[in-house]
C-alpha cells in the first residue's frame, strides 16, 4: 500500500515558499518569531516524521518559519489531562481528543483561538464544525476523526463477526484483547447495551460495569499499544481498536480484517489546541495553519491511516485512502455516537468502577451472560419511535427493579413512621 510521500522535495518547497498566504498577523510580527520556540505535546505516532521518506513535517515548519518545535508525545487523554494539570509543564500547543477538548474549555485549560491566522481553516467542512464538545468553533481545529471498530483474525475466527458480543464469545477464550482505557471499553459494553455513550445515570453505569466483568470469563487481555504487536503477530483473535490502526497493522498481517459492530461506534475527533497562558500563541496558530496547508495534512494523512477531516485530502484521487471504506464509511451506514466530558461525579464513578472491573476474578461456573445476551425475540419500540433492543430490553428490566425497591423502601419507611406517630 503507498503510504508515504516523497519528503525531501516537499520539505524544501515549504523551506523556500514565501510567506504570502494571508494572515492577520503583520509579515513584521512573524518575522520577529524568527528564533523563538513552540513547544507542542502531541500523541505518539501522531504526525509524519520523516521516517521511511516521509515528510518531517516539524523540521519543514521550522525551515519555513524559523522557529524552533519542541515536540513531546502521550500516550492517552488521560495522562496528557494529569500532566497539564501537575503543573510542571509548559506547551503551547496540544491535541486532545472531542471530550477532552471539552473538558479543558470547561475547566478554562484552552485559549481561544484567532481564526483570522488560519486562513487554512477554509479546508475543514461544515460537517466537521459547530460540534458538541466545541459548539462556537472557538478552541480548537479538527487534526485527524475516526471510529473504533472490531479487529479479527480470519485465521482464527470462525466466520465474520458482526456484533460487540463477540468479545464475550467462549470460543475464543484467551484469544481476545480487551481496550484498556475506561471511556473506550465502557462504550462497547453500553453499545451493547443500546445505552448512550454520555449516560448521567450512576446505575447505568454500573450494569455496564457487570456486563465487563462478565468479559472476564474469556480471559481478555487489556492492552493499548500492544495490540499491533499481538495483532500483527496473531496471538489473538479478537481485538477492538481505531480504524486507522487497523489498516497499519494489516500490512504487517493480511489475515486481519475489520468490521463496524451493528449495535454502533464511537466516532471521535482530535483537535489541535493552544493552552491557556501560551507562551507563543502566534507561532501556535502559525503551526495549527501550517497542519492545515493541503500538502502537509496530505502527508499526515498518509502517515498516520487516520481519517482526515480535510476536503482536499479526503477528495484527492492521490491519496492512498481515497473513497477507502473503512476510514470514510458511508454516512447513516451505522450507528455513531461522539464522546463528552462527564459530570466530575460520573468521571469518578467510572474510574472507581474500572478498578472494580480489572480487580475482577470470576467464579468458576458462574455467568449472567444469559441476562445480558438471552435469546433473541421481536424488537420493543418506545413511544418515542425508539427500537429497543433485546439487551436493551434486558437493562431496562434491571432499572426498573431497582427503582421498584427503592419504591418500595420509601413505602416502608413511611408505613413505619406512621405506625410510630399512632404508638
Amino acid at each position: 500500500m503507498k503510504k508515504r510521500i516523497a519528503s525531501v522535495l516537499l520539505a524544501l518547497m515549504f523551506a523556500i515558499l514565501p510567506l504570502t498566504v494571508a494572515f492577520a498577523a503583520e509579515q513584521s510580527e512573524i518575522e520577529a518569531l524568527r528564533g523563538t520556540k513552540l513547544y507542542v505535546y502531541n500523541w505518539g505516532e501522531y504526525i509524519s516524521d520523516g521516517a521511511d521518506d516521509t515528510v518531517d513535517v516539524n523540521q519543514a515548519f521550522e525551515e519555513k518559519y524559523g522557529i524552533d518545535v519542541v515536540y513531546d508525545t502521550y500516550d492517552n487523554n488521560e495522562v496528557m489531562y494529569s500532566k497539564l494539570k501537575s503543573g510542571g509543564v509548559s506547551y503551547d500547543i496540544v491535541i486532545p481528543s472531542d471530550y477532552m477538548i471539552q473538558r479543558m474549555i470547561a475547566e478554562d485549560m484552552l485559549d481561544k483561538i484567532d481564526f483570522s491566522n488560519i486562513p487554512n481553516y477554509k479546508y475543514i467542512p461544515e460537517k466537521y464544525k459547530n460540534l458538541a464538545h466545541d459548539p462556537g468553533n472557538e478552541y480548537s481545529v479538527p487534526y485527524t476523526v475516526g471510529m473504533v471498530g472490531l479487529i479479527y483474525n480470519t485465521d482464527m475466527y470462525d466466520g465474520v463477526p458482526d456484533s460487540w458480543t463477540a468479545l464475550w464469545d467462549d470460543n475464543y477464550s484467551n484469544s481476545i484483547l480487551m481496550i484498556n482505557n475506561p471511556r473506550d471499553a465502557f462504550a462497547i459494553a453500553q453499545s451493547v447495551l443500546g445505552m448512550d455513550f454520555n449516560n448521567e445515570s450512576e446505575a447505568a453505569w454500573r450494569v455496564a460495569a457487570e456486563l465487563l466483568k462478565e468479559q472476564k470469563s474469556v480471559s481478555p487481555a487489556y492492552v493499548n499499544d500492544e495490540i499491533f504487536l499481538k495483532m500483527e503477530a496473531g496471538e489473538a483473535a479478537l481485538a477492538p481498536y481505531y480504524a486507522g490502526d487497523f489498516l497499519t497493522m494489516q500490512e504487517n498481517n493480511p489475515a486481519l480484517d475489520f468490521v463496524y459492530p451493528k449495535e454502533g461506534v464511537n466516532f471521535f475527533v482530535d483537535g489541535a489546541c493552544i493552552l491557556k497562558g501560551a507562551q507563543n500563541k502566534l507561532a501556535a496558530e502559525l503551526y495549527i495553519n501550517f497542519l492545515l496547508d493541503p500538502d502537509i495534512a496530505l502527508a499526515n494523512a498518509e502517515y498516520i491511516c487516520y481519517a482526515s477531516p480535510h476536503t482536499e485530502v479526503y477528495s484527492n484521487p492521490e491519496y492512498s485512502f481515497y473513497q477507502n471504506e473503512i476510514l470514510y464509511p458511508a454516512d447513516g451506514q451505522f450507528k455513531t455516537q461522539l464522546f463528552l466530558n462527564l459530570k466530575p461525579e460520573i468521571l469518578a464513578l467510572m474510574s472507581s468502577l474500572w478498578d472494580d472491573v480489572k480487580n475482577h476474578v470470576p467464579a468458576n461456573g458462574t455467568s449472567n451472560r444469559a441476562f445480558f445476551f438471552g435469546g433473541e425475540s421481536s424488537q420493543t419500540v418506545t413511544d418515542d419511535g425508539e427500537v429497543m433492543t433485546p439487551e436493551a430490553r434486558k437493562y431496562a428490566l434491571y432499572i426498573g427493579i431497582f427503582a421498584f425497591i427503592c419504591l418500595a423502601y420509601i413505602v416502608f419507611r413511611y408505613i413505619r413512621k406512621k405506625y410510630r406517630e399512632k404508638a
